[in-house]
């Protein structure tokens, strides 16, 4: 188990699942937004899901869904975390916490020292903050996308509530991004792919050994 604790995200098939679990990942994240190519369905989720050890936590990613959808994927899949990857506000990550009994991951994406605000609204509101490369204006999705951020603004900062790091991570650059920002935890999911979606086996065991 590496002393950096690894969330890796996407994660669509059995294979992929106990690659992770076997190279020492604390966090399983499976992601239910439809238009992502990390999409997983529900019931597949379910089954993935059902038969992870205890102690590796399963992550559910989710972008401004209603309490229906969030209804339906609670109602299935063993999760033991909800990550909001949307716009979702404060006051509506609080809600989902009380609503699910379940811990709330706030994604909040950081290009510049202005972004920096933002992640000090959600702490201590979300149980943890997934610190991320904000995206372009082009891009479709706030998260998944490769891109990293510049690690300075964040070095050594801290928040009330635990915070992972994301954006750009490669098993190459993720050891100077700890030691630039002090992070405790990582998150990857575009880093450890050999084609967009598809997660290498042998690229997650390089990212969590370099982590």
């Amino acid at each position: 188990m590496s002393q950096t604790r690894v969330k890796i995200c996407g994660l669509k098939t059995r294979e992929s699942v106990t690659a992770a679990v076997e190279a020492g990942a604390a966090y399983l994240g499976f992601n239910f937004v439809q238009r992502s190519k990390r999409y997983v369905d529900i019931e597949t989720a379910r089954d993935l899901a059902a038969d992870v050890q205890p102690g590796v936590a399963k992550v559910g990613l989710v972008l401004d869904f209603d309490n229906a959808a969030l209804d339906a994927i609670n109602a299935r899949v063993p999760l033991d975390m909800i990550q909001l990857h949307g716009e979702e506000t404060p006051d509506r990550v609080a809600e989902i916490r009380a609503r699910y009994g379940l811990p709330v991951m706030k994604a909040v994406g950081i290009s510049g020292e202005g972004d920096l605000a933002k992640l000090d609204s959600y702490a201590g509101v979300a149980d943890q903050l997934l610190v991320d490369a904000k995206p372009s204006d082009a891009a479709d999705l706030p998260g998944g996308t490769g891109v990293t951020f510049d690690w300075r603004l964040i070095a050594n900062r801290r928040w009330t509530s635990p915070w992972m790091l994301a954006g750009g991570l490669t098993a190459a650059n993720v050891g100077e991004a700890i030691a630039l920002t002090g992070a405790k935890q990582v998150d990857v999911a575009s880093g450890v792919e050999s084609a967009p979606g598809v997660k290498d086996s042998e690229m997650i065991r390089a990212f969590i050994a370099a982590a």
